[in-house]
C-alpha cells in the first residue's frame, strides 16, 4: 500500500481494505483530512529542522 501526502489532499493505492482500514484508523485521531495533512506537513518541516 502506499500514501502520498501533498498540499490539497491524499493518495492511497492499495487494495480496498487496507485502504478502508487505514480511513478508519486515521478517522479516530482526525477529524477533517485538512487536520492530517498539516500534521504531516508540521511534523516534517520539524524532522528537518532538528538536523
Amino acid at each position: 500500500m502506499k500514501i502520498y501526502l501533498h498540499g490539497k489532499g491524499i493518495v492511497c493505492y492499495g487494495k480496498y481494505w487496507e485502504i478502508k482500514h487505514l480511513l478508519k484508523q486515521y478517522g479516530k485521531q482526525y477529524t477533517y483530512v485538512k487536520e492530517w495533512i498539516e500534521f504531516e506537513n508540521t511534523k516534517n518541516i520539524n524532522f528537518k529542522k532538528s538536523k
